[in-house]
């Protein structure tokens, strides 16, 4: 198994990413994150991807992704009756982690299908399927915080994580001071209604 690439970007398409890693040419379908990483890398620098290799009867595909996390979302969608890789990508390439988490554990239906390719009833499969499955805490890459976690523990833990997410810290404190007002107690719980009101 494939896991991860480090490599310079040979090729760019919409379709798919040329990384050579050590002269051999690795062909990669990314999601819109590892695409825009890759595309970002400086000309003779090396850019990194977490892949997943996938073989079928007729065909083998090396899919990209920013980090770990996202694979592993990859991996929970393409479990999934009736999701293929090539929806999952489409998703992951439409929303960020988070966004689907918060779109599964809202049931949010109308929010995934608007993701091209997805209709509502292959939504409301995700939805179901998945809804308790993945938490917060998992999409962010950490273990779960105990519920024993100090009110200061919670807060920062909510803080890092949303600067972690591209929000400012000025951002994140009052998205979290404004979660934990509505009630929110744990770390989940506070980063989900935080991005609500971002």
């Amino acid at each position: 198994m494939i896991g991860y690439l480090r490599g310079k970007v040979k090729y760019l398409t919409p379709e798919y990413v040329l990384l050579d890693v050590n002269g051999v040419g690795y062909e990669l379908v990314c999601s819109g994150a590892a695409f825009s990483r890759l595309s970002a890398v400086n000309a003779g620098e090396e850019g990194e991807v977490y892949t997943y290799l996938k073989v079928s009867e007729d065909d083998i595909t090396l899919f990209g992704f920013s980090d770990v996390r996202e694979r592993q979302l990859f991996l929970k969608l393409t479990s999934v009756q009736s999701v293929g890789a090539k929806m999952a990508i489409a998703i992951l390439s439409s929303m960020k982690p988070i966004e689907v988490s918060e779109a599964i554990a809202t049931a949010d239906v109308k929010r995934l299908s608007a993701v091209k390719g997805v209709g509502k009833k292959t939504a409301e499969r995700i939805i179901l399927e998945l809804h308790g499955k993945i938490s917060a805490d998992e999409l962010l890459g950490r273990a779960s915080v105990s519920e024993k976690s100090s009110p200061r523990e919670t807060n920062d833990d909510a803080v890092s994580a949303l600067m972690g997410l591209g929000f400012t810290k000025q951002e994140s404190v009052r998205a979290v001071e404004r979660a934990k007002a509505a009630g929110a107690k744990t770390v989940e719980e506070v980063i989900a209604l935080a991005i609500r009101g971002m």
